[in-house]
């Protein structure tokens, strides 16, 4: 039986030197299928992330905790692997350089740590590549049919929604089967999916590649990829005319104001952020008014205590109690 979880990791050891990538396609599959991340640090050993732990990985393709056992990594890892990640032409992901990470075929996010070059514009580049953390992109198609029935309003439109998670517990996976579900329009009573604008701007919602989005992300979903969001909801206003919305981590003073000019515009909108309370989230003064103001009327708490990604309860502003538990 295929293991689609094992074959998406083995489709990115592609990226990967073949020094490397020969011990990383031998470790078990069983750890295959969980792995996040796989961490390539020059002077230190090869790491990978699989099911909330970290392993050094032998010669022989053995995960171990012992460091000793792990294979060292020399510069030369990292330049051949970042050739293969670059297609051998640099230049060509200069951009996206400058943000700190590419994005390669299948969706999947590569970090990148080295010196930052400067210059009149901000960040030019990123040279003497010193690590890259390599993020696994797994999509989860249909972790948020069960609660879709929560953020319609009436059938023809939405609640403003804000998925309140700490890091790593699978919010921009929920974040984009939401939108493909309210792209599609299957779970909607009258059938109809929603015109949505995704301002994608670190790449890790669509994870487009060459122009098309890796993930699945409706069939009624314009992308503005590697946009901040500032920059990408105004854009969005003036020519997309969405219905929805949507953004990852929003955070800053440009990133409320945005938001209140969609909302002004009849716009919905749905979006995440980092943290793990309300009150956690109103200590910071570019969220305050917008929670203040009641912008959101639906949270969505996000936790690990079953898993990544678990929904721990869903509250509805009008409410004193969650409307949706885990």
């Amino acid at each position: 039986m295929e293991n689609k979880g094992a074959n998406i990791y083995d489709t990115v050891l592609e990226n990967i030197c073949i020094d490397l990538n020969r011990p990383l396609l031998n470790i078990p599959t069983s750890y295959k299928e969980k792995v996040e991340e796989i961490r390539i640090r020059n002077g230190s050993f090869l790491t990978i992330y699989s099911g909330g732990k970290d392993y050094f990985v032998t010669k022989e393709g053995k995960l171990s905790t012992k460091l000793e056992e792990g294979i060292k990594i020399e510069k030369s890892h990292i330049n051949k692997t970042f050739q293969l990640i670059s297609n051998y032409s640099v230049y060509a992901f200069e951009e996206e350089i400058k943000n700190g990470f590419i994005t390669i075929k299948g969706g999947h996010r590569v970090g990148i740590g080295g010196k930052v070059i400067y210059g009149n514009n901000g960040i030019e580049t990123i040279r003497n590549i010193s690590s890259l953390n390599i993020r696994i992109a797994r999509e989860k198609i249909g972790v948020s049919n069960h609660i879709i029935k929560y953020l319609i309003d009436t059938p023809f439109t939405i609640h403003n929604t804000l998925i309140i998670s700490p890091p790593q517990c699978g919010k921009t996976t929920l974040l984009r089967d939401i939108v493909r579900n309210l792209s599609d329009g299957i779970y909607l009573d009258n059938g109809k999916g929603f015109k949505i604008g995704v301002v994608d701007e670190r790449s890790e919602i669509a994870g487009v590649y060459n122009g098309i989005p890796q993930n699945d992300i409706g069939i009624r979903t314009d992308v503005l990829d590697g946009c901040l969001k500032s920059d990408g909801i105004m854009m969005l206003i003036r020519s997309m005319s969405p219905e929805i919305i949507v953004v990852d981590e929003i955070g800053g003073k440009r990133d409320a104001e945005a938001i209140q000019e969609a909302l002004k515009a009849g716009i919905k909108l749905i979006a995440t952020v980092h943290g793990s309370t309300l009150d956690e989230i109103m200590s910071r003064s570019s969220m305050k008014e917008l929670l203040n103001e009641k912008i959101f009327k639906r949270y969505i708490f996000l936790d690990r205590s079953k898993g990544v990604g678990t929904i721990k309860e869903i509250i509805d502003v009008g409410k004193s109690t969650p409307i949706y538990l885990s």
